[in-house]
Order: C-alpha cells, then structure tokens, then sequence
C-alpha cells in the first residue's frame, strides 16, 4: 500500500513527470534489465526474453491532470489555465501546490462569495476563468517572488485506506496503471520481452505513447489506465456497466470506436487467460473516452494492442475511490497472460 500512497500523492501533472519517473526507477532497478528514458520524458523499464521472442508493451500513463499559472494581478491573484480534462465545478475551493523554481507554495482556488451574487449567478455553475488563486500576498511583486508564469500546479489531496480495501486519493487516473505496470514486471516471468513504459502526457494528447510506440515498435501492446465505475448514484448502469470489486474491465470498444477497437487475438487472450486463471474480470464498450491505446495501436504498420482498466469512481477529481483487489487481479490478468505467450 506505502507504493500506492506515494505514486498518489506524489505531483506529476502533464509535462512535468519527473517525480513519477524517479519512483518508477526506485521500485524496478531490482528487477529488470535495463530502465530508459527517451526524448519526450517517457521511462522504459525492459525485462528480456528469449531471442526473436514477442515483444510486449505495458503502457500506463503517469500523468494527472492539474493547472498553471497563466497571469498574475497587481494585487498578487493568480489566474490559472486547466490541463487536462477538468469539470470546473470540481475547482472550487481546492487547496493546490505551486511548484515554483524555488519551491512549493500553497495556494486555494478563490471566486466571487455567493453572498453577493445575484440570484441568477448562484444558479450558474462557476467558471474556471471566474476563479483565480490565493497564496496570501498583497501585491504582484510580493507574489512573482514565489511563483512565475507556467509554473505546473497540483492539487493537494489526502490519500486514504477505505473499508473494503477500497483507496480514495488524488491522480488514481492513472497511478493505478503505474503501479500495475510496476507489479507486473516484478512479477512476470515469460520468454516475451516486456517493456514497461510510464507515458508523459496522455492527458493532453497521448503524446508519450505515440512517441515511445514508434520507438519500440512492440509486437503487442496493453494500456493500463482506470475506467469509469457506474455503481453509484446519478449514473445509469447502461452509461458505465464497470463496478467496484468486480475484477478488471477488459476493454473491446472505446469512443465508439474512434479511440480502440480490440483485436480478436488480444480480446481472446485476455479472456483465456483470466478463464484459465480463475480471475474475475469485465467487458466493456465504452462511447466515453479513451486511453493511450489509441496512439499505440496506429503506431507504424499497426500495434495490436488491448486495454485493461479498473473500475474508478470520480475519475479526474482529488477523491477517485477504486479497490485494490480489482488492481491486484488487473496485475494476475496481464502476467498470466504475458507468461503464456511465445
């Protein structure tokens, strides 16, 4: 649990992973044959196989989604831009971390009170660029000695054990697919190479998958990332079937089809496997979102590649709640089914 805790509250925003990286490389130095990073800032755990062997990719993406500072008034408010996907009515009043070049500074998320709002505004969900941050200065001077323009911002979160062995935190999406990625290369043991390759920037165009995919050009491939858990009020069952303690999802379509479309070969291998392992598992078809997946498949000549995901409730909030047993058996899926190939 002490690994999942960290790569939780741990910051990492899109484009600013480093710290993800470094955790990665503590946890696989022990266990792998050689750890890279590329260009783009994507780390390559590999643990080889046989000669001429398959060549399987394991990609879980390390980026959250967070904010950067974008102006700063005279009066030293801050406005902020979103990257990533982000609700903005998740916004308000969260307490953030600035990451600036000489240090973390602890902002909140500020807006105009209710208390002097007509009564058509307190109706209105509040913008992003209605708000700004607060980080108890007085003036622009006072404030550009703490942070500067582009500085990445992360939210500031706890990270908690639930009953049931449900964990509620901050950036599961996608710090659950790292620590299965993690997991999984301690733990295989097939005459596959496998790399493990903790993607940058997924949330903002999968950029480190398309980029890491093409310099890899795996003979197969599977994204590890979290999907939406529909067990919960206000969602209907048909709009996300994926639940809580029911085991991994298996991902056959998602976007509609715009994002992954399973091949046979991967949608049959992780059935069989998790059939033969007696792992308890669930299909998905998703029109929602996707994962890196989709860069890695339409890689060169075209990627073979699947998906296994994990239930989460609260995707891209600081309170995502997902089940630990449901990632303990997303890790005995993928081993039992990178050990069985040639």
């Amino acid at each position: 649990m002490t690994l999942m805790k960290d790569l939780s509250i741990t910051p990492g925003i899109s484009g600013f992973e480093g710290k993800i990286v470094d955790i990665i490389k503590k946890e696989l130095k022990d266990h792998v044959d050689e750890i890279q990073e590329d260009l783009m800032g994507n780390v390559i755990a590999i643990k080889k196989g046989e000669k001429k062997a398959t060549k399987v990719m394991l990609a879980s993406h390390m980026d959250e989604i967070g904010l950067m500072v974008r102006h700063i008034d005279k009066k030293g408010f801050i406005k902020f831009s979103k990257i990533g996907g982000i609700n903005d009515q998740m916004l308000l009043n969260q307490t953030v971390i600035i990451h600036g070049k000489n240090g973390d500074i602890t902002g909140v998320i500020g807006s105009k009170p209710p208390h002097v709002m007509k009564a058509s505004e307190r109706k209105k969900v509040i913008e992003y660029d209605s708000m700004f941050l607060d980080i108890g200065v007085f003036s622009k001077e006072e404030a550009e000695k703490l942070v500067c323009v582009g500085d990445p911002i992360s939210f500031k979160s706890d990270f908690e054990e639930f009953p049931n062995d449900l964990i509620m935190g901050k950036a599961l999406d996608n710090r659950i697919g790292c620590y299965i990625m993690i997991e999984t290369l301690k733990r295989v043991n097939s005459k596959a190479t496998v790399y493990g390759v903790g993607t940058v920037q997924e949330e903002v165009g999968l950029k480190g998958a398309r980029t890491s995919a093409f310099k890899l050009n795996p003979d197969m491939a599977f994204a590890l990332d979290v999907t939406i858990a529909g067990d919960h009020p206000g969602i209907k069952e048909d709009e996300a079937p994926a639940k809580i303690g029911k085991g991994p999802a298996i991902i056959l379509v998602d976007a509609s089809g715009r994002g992954i479309i399973t091949p046979e070969k991967v949608k049959n291998l992780l059935i069989s496997s998790a059939k033969e392992g007696e792992i308890p598992y669930q299909l998905e078809v998703s029109e929602g979102g996707t994962t890196d997946a989709t860069a890695i498949h339409l890689t060169r000549e075209g990627v073979p590649t699947g998906v296994v995901s994990v239930p989460t409730r609260y995707i891209h909030t600081t309170v995502s709640i997902a089940s630990m047993e449901d990632i303990e058996n997303a890790i005995k899926l993928l081993v039992k089914a990178i050990d069985s190939l040639e």
